[in-house]
Order: structure tokens, then C-alpha cells, then sequence
């Protein structure tokens, strides 16, 4: 599976985060996660893949001006949320209780581990997904499949006994990044700028598709 972080480029907002969306809907022969900014979600989340959220908050509904919501995502279209990216970090008790409240309203939940450590702790809560990055990797095209393999292999080993599906990040930017970390044992992987930053983002999405 692709997932495809927007983060909060020019290039993957408003308008451009339809335009980019759609260019994904057009290639979804596998599965396909975009992960979009809260104000986009209901803009894109009509078309045929997933979408998911770039963060929400561990609080439930009240008297909590400026947060995210669990709900207020699940209202606008998305199917899911991210946690924990390490350019938005979180405390681990907020992750877990991010987690139930999301549980609760039928949201999945992709959750960032940065290292062998963290992702023990947080295996414990049972995300949907684990996705495994090392943050100083992340924008360098310097792909965490070829630069930290026998890692990968740990991570996916740590989680192999549960019903979690590991994904990795950092530094994907070809097929050939997607099909190694395959061969590694994870199930998809996490791409930015490789796709948002494209000249021709749909043609990089083929590519990383057809990889995985």
C-alpha cells in the first residue's frame, strides 16, 4: 500500500490537494492512503481512496478551543488518522488515548515510531498501522529500505505477532526504495515531497505502486 503525506506544502493544498488527490484516485490499483490537512479533508474525501487525517487531538468534544477532534474528522469524510509523525510528536499516553477515542468512532489509526524502542511501547496500543521512520532520513532521499535495512527487518519482526501492519518511511522515492522495503517485510510505505514536490507526481505514483 501507498501512503501519500501532503504535509502542509502549497503544492497539496486547496485546490492542489483535489488536483493531487485525483491524480492518486486515477492509479489506485493497490491500496492508496492520502493523508491531508483538516480544512481539505471534505474536499477530497468523495473520490475512490482513503483519506486520512494528518493529526488529531486525545480529547473528546467540549470546551477545547483550537484541537482536533476525533469526531470533527470522521464528520468532514476521513477514514482515518495519523499520530505520532515526528514533525507533530505526542506523548505516548496521548497516543493511547488518541487510539480508544478513535476506536470508538471507527477511525483507523497510523502511528509513527522513530525507533525500535518507541515502537515496542506503542505496539501495545494497537493501531491499524505502525509506520516505522527515523526523522533525520525524512526530505533527504536517502531511503530508510537501503540506508537502515537490518532496522526495518527488527521493526517488522517486533510487530510480526500482532494483527498491526508495519509500514516504513523516509527518504522513499522510487519503485525501487518501495519494492526493497517489500522484500523486507513491510507492507507499504509513507512518501512527501518525492510525490508532492514532483514535477510529474503522477508518474511517481505509478512507479511506487508498482512496486509494492
Amino acid at each position: 500500500m501507498l501512503v501519500t503525506n501532503f504535509k502542509t506544502y502549497s503544492e497539496s493544498t486547496g485546490e492542489n490537494a483535489l488536483k493531487l488527490a485525483k491524480l492518486h484516485e486515477e492509479v489506485a490499483s493497490k491500496e492508496i492512503i492520502i493523508a491531508v490537512q483538516p480544512a481539505d479533508i471534505s474536499r477530497v474525501s468523495s473520490l475512490g481512496i482513503q483519506v486520512f487525517a494528518q493529526h488529531v487531538d486525545a480529547i473528546e468534544q467540549g470546551r477545547h478551543t483550537g484541537y482536533i477532534t476525533p469526531e470533527s474528522v470522521k464528520a468532514a469524510g476521513a477514514d482515518g488518522v495519523m499520530l505520532n509523525h515526528s514533525e507533530h510528536p505526542m506523548k505516548a499516553w496521548d497516543v493511547e488515548n488518541a487510539i480508544k477515542l478513535c476506536k470508538k468512532i471507527g477511525l483507523k489509526t497510523l502511528v509513527f515510531v522513530s525507533d525500535l524502542s518507541e515502537a515496542s511501547d506503542l505496539k501495545s496500543y494497537e493501531p491499524d498501522y505502525l509506520a516505522y521512520e527515523i526523522p533525520e532520513l525524512i526530505g533527504t532521499g536517502k531511503p530508510i529500505s537501503k540506508e537502515k535495512p537490518d532496522e526495518l527487518k527488527e521493526f517488522v519482526k517486533k510487530i510480526k505477532d500482532s494483527k498491526i501492519i508495519p509500514l516504513c518511511g523516509a527518504g522513499i522515492s522510487t519503485g525501487e526504495d518501495a519494492r526493497i522495503a517489500k522484500e523486507l517485510g513491510t507492507r507499504g510505505v509513507v512518501v512527501a515531497s518525492a510525490i508532492v514536490k514532483a514535477s510529474d507526481p503522477k508518474s511517481v505514483i505509478e512507479e511506487l505502486v508498482n512496486n509494492i
